[in-house]
């Protein structure tokens, strides 16, 4: 029986990684799939892991439909066995209700990665809808860390290398690297307590090397 899986993490768990990873074991065996992601960092049309690994995909953009898709490619002679959905985060809620469909009427395998929630700790669309649809979900086993050494559990977005909580939901841009200067816009892995403190990397060295103040008398 086919499923629709979600596989889900914070930013630099390494689920654009495992999305390639699913592909290539499935393409292995004779199994023939269609691959999707919309906003990839670099750029549209790819997926692409932090790793360095690439691949053609196929952009997803507002209008697009899934069961539209599935059904002409079959209708035109095609093979489908099943779909690779990255960056599903940003898919919307109708177009997860698509995916369900292909699973469910067509018997077609889908899996579906994505991260829960955005940098102001609400869940994104797709994401919601696929918590309530998938047959599997999965937390990936790599975890992401804070700068503090703790477990990263939210995604932090960064201007000019400081927090800010408010803003466009979609804003492409990398997770911030230590040895790199800040970026224009930027996102960081935290874990709950610095996510609430506001306190990125960037800002807790600062403050751990800001100068102590003389004391009085």
């Amino acid at each position: 029986m086919a499923e629709l899986h979600f596989f889900t993490g914070t930013m630099d768990s390494g689920k654009s990684t495992l999305a390639l990873q699913t592909n290539h074991n499935h393409a292995a065996r004779g199994r023939v799939g269609r691959i999707f992601t919309t906003h990839d960092r670099a750029g549209a049309a790819v997926l692409s892991s932090r790793l360095g690994l690439t691949h053609d995909a196929l952009e997803v953009d507002a209008d697009f439909d899934f069961w539209k898709y599935v059904v002409d490619t079959l209708t035109r002679g095609g093979r489908i066995d099943y779909l690779i959905c990255d960056e599903a985060q940003f898919y919307a809620a109708e177009q997860i209700d698509q995916l369900a469909k292909v699973v469910d009427e067509l018997q077609i395998d889908v899996f579906a990665f994505g991260i829960l929630t955005d940098f102001r700790t609400a869940l994104f669309p797709g994401s919601a809808r696929l918590v309530e649809l998938a047959d599997r979900m999965n937390v990936l086993q790599v975890e992401a860390l804070c700068w503090c050494g703790k477990r990263a559990t939210h995604n932090a977005r960064t201007e000019n290398g400081a927090m800010v909580v408010e803003g466009e939901v979609i804003v492409v841009g990398d997770v911030d690297q230590a040895d790199e200067p800040p970026a224009d816009v930027a996102y960081e892995v935290l874990c709950r307590q610095h996510h609430r403190r506001r306190l990125t990397a960037a800002r807790a060295k600062a403050v751990s090397l800001a100068p102590e103040p003389l004391p009085f008398g």
